[in-house]
């Protein structure tokens, strides 16, 4: 099967960055989601990202100033934006429709939260029939009241990798050639 991918950025908003020790280790992060930009773009793979619309009174909702997506990501005119109301970002978005025009079988993932909206949509993707690859170093949450965000995040890795996703990491990404 001959690969069209596209690098799919979840909920990386300037809200969850406000306080540094919300999101892990959120300088690597954000290092390794630019540098998989920059690597879309000069393949000339599309880049979609997605802005979750947060509840009312919190950093990530529509409202706040911390809705829009980080100021660093290295963007442009051709990426596409799509708002979400849930974890899923396939339910109620234009996703799946996006990626049917744009020709897209496989999507690579990148954003925050691991135990959440990055689960919840490499499951879907899985289940909608898209071969999906989990940066494994580009996605990120925060501590529970029962695990440190290193523990939530090695462990989606090993849970997703067991059914829904091929796992890798952002320089492996960027050192390859798009099938």
């Amino acid at each position: 099967m001959i690969y069209k991918p596209a690098l799919l950025i979840i909920d990386v908003q300037a809200g969850a960055f406000q306080n540094p020790l919300f999101i892990y280790d959120s300088g690597k992060l954000l290092s390794n989601i630019k540098q998989l930009i920059s690597w879309a773009h000069i393949s000339k793979i599309p880049v979609i990202l997605t802005q979750h619309n947060g509840k009312s009174g919190t950093s990530t909702s529509k409202t706040s100033p911390g809705w829009v997506l980080h100021p660093t990501l290295p963007l442009i005119a051709q990426d596409v934006k799509i708002e979400k109301n849930y974890p899923d970002s396939f339910q109620d978005t234009e996703l799946e429709s996006q990626l049917i025009r744009l020709g897209v079988n496989q999507l690579i993932v990148a954003g925050i939260q691991s135990d959440i909206c990055v689960d919840a949509t490499c499951r879907r993707a899985f289940s909608l029939g898209y071969d999906v690859i989990l940066v494994k170093d580009g996605h990120s949450t925060t501590a529970s009241s029962s695990l440190n965000a290193d523990q939530i995040i090695l462990h989606h890795n090993n849970v997703l990798q067991n059914w829904f996703v091929s796992l890798t990491d952002t320089q492996s990404i960027i050192m390859s050639v798009p099938k």
